[in-house]
């Protein structure tokens, strides 16, 4: 008899995969094998037999090695310190073991019934974020009262989510019965031209369009400019807009540099007009001491939306939209459902009032599991060392002749150019060679017209070692293109 016959088919099946995984991250982070296989998409459905096992069912703790090795080969590898590309984070172990106990009791979290634990887990885990923006006063993070002096949030599937409920409690602000009549006409609301997409689509999802964005001016480098908002704000105002909203990047995605928080609060506090920080990356910055710096002003703002599956080492999804006023969070949504929501018989909180999502997975216990093991201080230790690095990774990169950066990293985020081949379509076709030999796996980003090469410094497994044999395969990249 084998072993895991005698044992439930789940641990057997569990024993399995686990001893995969761990295999798979022990290898990434030894930096042995690719940081991504590139395949055919309809030669890897044949070769992980996709069809197959939908047909005919069978897969079990026997057959699991054939479908997981191929399918973990051909992942990506975010454990492999030459994963420096998208800003995904490096999942800790405490994370990947909330999600295994997710999947096996299947919570959902609408109402607090359905959830219970998850529920109250999300519920702290929330005040502690919205303590470090300066929303949150009061003695314990399990103090559930309302307190008008306190702020309110909640986890969503994304920042993308987290930016639309934003919006949508901003324009319940400007525009009341906006939820019941539409929204008027003039509403517009002023970002950054850098700015996520995830804001242009929400605003044409909350019926504003496209023509209601106004464009921020900025600097060379896409940094917004606080001191020519007024004449920005003016030219809209004569023209019949009715400016409701301000959104900031903290930080740019494609830079990683910061808006200026404070000053453009200056400017929105003189206007009465909401400050959105679209955090979703930077916002990790609030747990240092060194560089929260960057995110001075934040407790100015109206909302701030904040990603733990970016900096947090908390894996995807798990964003937070956060409010300094409760009744912001309260007034983004209207809805009845008798069948759902039980209001003061309910033994805790519902939190599908407050989201666009019903079926909630239970997001705020993977950040739960990553403070659990490792506690806040050392959180914040990551983040500087990210920072701290990237910044040790742009010393060395300028040192080099061939090699130029647009300006020093503010964040964990870093473009270069490799200057003998400086022309866009050459830094893209750069990329493209790379990515192709798996050693690394970085992306690209347009800064001001010209594009550069792209470090996300996610893996603190990165070091000046990776990034200098990263610049010798550019190099030997642009011999091979030339």
């Amino acid at each position: 008899m084998k072993p895991e016959e005698s044992i439930s088919p789940f641990k057997a099946l569990g024993n399995r995969v686990l001893a995969l995984l761990d295999n798979y991250r022990d290898n990434s982070r030894k930096a042995q094998g690719k940081v991504l296989q590139n395949t055919d998409a309809a030669l890897l459905a044949q070769t992980l037999n996709v069809e197959h096992w939908i047909r005919n069912g069978g897969l079990d703790h026997d057959k699991i090695e054939a479908f997981l090795t191929p399918y973990l080969e051909a992942s990506q590898h975010l454990h492999h310190p030459g994963f420096i590309g998208h800003q995904v984070a490096t999942p800790h172990t405490g994370a990947a073991m909330a999600d295994l106990i997710h999947g096996a009791i299947n919570n959902p979290m609408a109402v607090y019934e359905m959830g219970p634990s998850a529920t109250v887990i999300e519920r702290v885990v929330v005040n502690w974020m919205l303590e470090k923006a300066g929303w949150f006063t009061a003695d314990n993070l399990s103090d559930f009262s309302y307190d008008k002096n306190n702020g309110a949030g909640v986890l969503t599937h994304g920042g993308s989510l987290a930016n639309l409920t934003a919006l949508l409690a901003a324009r319940a602000a400007a525009a009341p019965n906006a939820w019941k009549q539409g929204t008027p006409d003039n509403l517009a609301l002023i970002t950054p031209t850098v700015t996520h997409y995830s804001m242009a689509r929400a605003a044409s999802i909350a019926g504003l369009g496209q023509n209601a964005i106004i464009p921020a001016p900025v600097n060379d480098l896409d940094v917004l400019q606080a001191k020519h908002l007024e004449a920005t704000y003016n030219q809209a105002t004569d023209a019949g807009k009715n400016v409701f909203m301000v959104s900031l990047n903290a930080c740019a995605t494609a830079t990683g540099l910061y808006d200026p928080i404070d000053e453009v609060a200056d400017f929105c506090a003189a206007h009465d007009l909401w400050l959105h920080v679209d955090g979703a990356h930077g916002a990790s910055a609030l747990l240092s001491d060194r560089d929260r710096a960057c995110m001075k002003g934040i407790s100015r703002a109206d909302s701030l939306t904040w990603d733990a599956h970016k900096m947090l080492r908390t894996s995807a999804l798990c964003a937070a939209i956060l409010f300094k006023n409760p009744q912001s969070l309260a007034d983004a949504f209207s809805q009845e459902g008798s069948y759902i929501f039980y209001d003061d018989n309910a033994a805790g909180f519902d939190i599908g009032r407050t989201t666009v999502e019903c079926t909630k997975a239970a997001l705020g216990t993977k950040l739960f599991w990553v403070l659990a093991m490792d506690g806040e201080k050392e959180l914040g230790r990551f983040v500087e060392k990210q920072y701290s690095d990237t910044h040790g990774f742009y010393k060395l990169i300028t040192a080099q002749p061939d090699f130029d950066c647009p300006c020093a990293p503010q964040s964990n985020i870093l473009c270069f150019r490799y200057l003998p081949l400086a022309n866009n379509d050459a830094q893209m076709a750069l990329r493209t060679e790379i990515v192709r030999r798996g050693n690394f796996y970085i992306t690209t980003a347009v800064v001001n017209t010209t594009r550069y090469l792209r470090l996300s410094v996610m893996n603190p497994l990165t070091t000046k070692a990776t990034i200098t044999a990263l610049l010798d395969e550019v190099r030997d990249c642009a011999r091979v293109l030339s």
